[in-house]
């Protein structure tokens, strides 16, 4: 187990040195594929996504996966450090993507390694190193997913402090226009979008649907753009805006956009619906082994690719979510070794 944590942190490093920003991971991904080449684990690529299955695959069984990515966002502007240069200072290691997601995936990959030949499973396992999360690509997980065999339940590693996301909230945004009727600004007119403006937003602010969850609570719906008129003296024929919904897991994306889109008073058009809501049940033996090592289990309310899958998944992993994308991001060298200690007994306990 030492030596697996030690060569994660190594891959890790390595990973950090490179450049991996979304849709230009092929350097990382042959990182990757380095690993595994090491250990004797044969593998699969498909675009920048590296997987691999178990040495024991039975199509007769269960399938585990084990996914998180390896692509990162451009470096914040505040940066003092050099986001490529892996470097450990006061237990920390430094380096754009350490914290999102390099910790849970090389940790990920470490707990794979450990169990890849595991004699008689009760599940297979899939580890899936991918790309293009942080852009929702069509070359990540959910692209990845059909050359994948059936998948039955998912750890997905993001930071949560190796506690247990046991629900993730959805995405929905949408394309909103207020209507109105267009005209010089010095004549009568009592169809102005702008002045309806007020009263749509009241209605957003006060709109509240039913069904709230135990670990997600209530759908959040939030404006958060407005654009309206180009000219001094012209009333413009529409107000745009932009709506951001956070779903809960007691609505599919297709369920609440016919909601919003009937009641709304104003015209609503979705982006996209692929971005669901996840959730695992409290009596999945998962959890249930999770909560065994002492693990909290907690609903987050921020994206990742479990949005991609369709079966109960299960957000876990190591560093804490308020450092993603921040300047000088970096990720406790313990919270690694922790990481792969705990992995491998939550496993341990299923397996």
């Amino acid at each position: 187990m030492n030596e697996l944590s030690a060569a994660a942190i190594d891959l890790l490093k390595d990973l950090i040195a490179i450049p991996s920003f979304s849709q230009e991971e092929d350097k990382t991904a042959d990182r990757i594929g380095q690993w595994f080449d090491y250990y004797g684990i044969p593998y699969q690529r498909s675009g920048n996504n590296i997987w691999a299955q178990n040495k024991g695959f039975d199509p007769q069984k269960p399938t585990l996966l084990l996914n998180s990515h390896h692509d990162t966002v451009q470096p914040n502007a505040a940066y003092t450090n050099d986001p490529f240069e892996p470097k450990i200072e006061d237990g920390k290691l430094y380096g754009l993507g350490s914290n999102d997601a390099g910790g849970a995936l090389v940790s990920l990959i470490a707990l794979f390694t450990h169990y890849y030949d595991a004699q008689n499973p009760k599940y297979n396992l899939i580890i899936a190193a991918s790309a293009e999360e942080e852009i929702a690509g069509q070359d990540s997980l959910r692209g990845l997913l059909s050359h994948l065999p059936k998948i039955d339940v998912a750890i997905v590693g993001e930071p949560t402090e190796m506690h247990l996301a046991v629900a993730e909230k959805g995405l929905l945004v949408f394309d909103a226009v207020i209507k109105g009727t267009p005209g010089h600004a010095a004549h009568p007119n009592d169809d102005n979008p702008i002045m309806k403006l007020p009263k749509v937003l009241e209605w957003f602010q006060n709109f509240s649907l039913e069904k709230q969850s135990d670990f997600l609570g209530d759908v959040k719906i939030t404006v958060t753009q407005i654009n309206a008129g180009k000219e001094h003296n012209v009333v413009p024929a529409s107000v745009d805006l932009v709506v951001d919904v956070r779903v809960n897991d007691q609505y599919s994306n297709e369920e609440l956009a016919k909601i919003l889109t009937e009641a709304a008073p104003c015209e609503m058009t979705p982006r996209s619906l692929h971005l669901n809501s996840s959730s695992i049940g409290m009596d999945h033996e998962l959890v249930q082994a999770g909560i065994a090592l002492g693990r909290k289990t907690y609903g987050s309310p921020t994206l990742s690719d479990q949005a991609a899958l369709q079966c109960p998944s299960l957000k876990m992993g190591p560093g804490l979510s308020t450092r993603s994308h921040s300047a000088n991001e970096y990720i406790f060298v313990h919270e690694i070794e922790e990481a792969v200690k705990i992995y491998i007994e939550l496993l341990g306990k299923i397996l």
